[in-house]
């Protein structure tokens, strides 16, 4: 073998060393960094099963009371035009979940209408219980409202906008209604005359 051969081989051979070289760092520089954001991912998606599962404990929580109501009353929402239903009626103002009635009591509103008819905290309501035992709602005396808009936030499994420091909650339904995520621009509806008011009615999502 002649000496420029050898010189040809040897340079060859070091090459591929050094390109070995070069993959195996890269390899290991890949590694390193996908095992540095595995924990990362892990929490972010414990977090976001955290917030899913707090979502539909407040979902469950939110149609049971609309079935069954805080005494354990089962309610049968008919799609009856209240106009010509009979039964027991009974006038009460919505206090953002419920319907307090005259007798002291508190009357479970659907949540879905609640959130579909934008009622606000203060709103007179009818409630017609028919013969059957079905509960007709009706708005009979809206209040006076502004709008103003805030950023939805979640926490203790409820949700809230947030408007300059302070929070409205606002109701399961209406998120999903409007199909809003935490963190997004939402306008709100609350009472005008109310500045102690809790709770508010989504308008729309921005």
């Amino acid at each position: 073998m002649s000496t420029k051969t050898s010189i040809w081989l040897t340079r060859v051979v070091f090459v591929d060393i050094y390109r070995s070289n070069i993959t195996t760092k890269i390899d290991k520089r890949k590694l390193r960094v996908t095992m540095s954001e595995l924990p990362e991912k892990q929490v972010k998606r414990l977090h976001a099963l955290i917030q899913e599962a707090e979502t539909n404990l407040a979902a469950a929580k939110e149609l049971l009371i609309s079935i069954i109501g805080d005494d354990g009353v089962a309610i049968t929402p008919r799609s009856s035009n209240p106009e010509d239903a009979r039964g027991k009626v009974i006038e009460g103002v919505f206090d953002g979940q419920k319907m307090a009635g005259p007798d002291g009591k508190e009357y479970p509103v659907p949540t879905n209408y609640a959130s579909k008819s934008k009622l606000v905290e203060g709103d007179i309501l009818k409630l017609t219980i028919t013969d059957d035992g079905g509960f007709i709602y009706k708005q009979i005396g809206p209040i006076e409202r502004k709008q103003i808009i805030g950023t939805l936030v979640q926490h203790d499994g409820a949700y809230y906008v947030e408007v300059g420091g302070r929070e409205y909650r606002i109701l399961l339904a209406s998120v999903t209604y409007f199909r809003i995520n935490v963190g997004d621009q939402v306008a709100i509806i609350v009472p005008a005359d109310n500045p102690d008011a809790i709770w508010a009615a989504v308008e729309t999502a921005l």
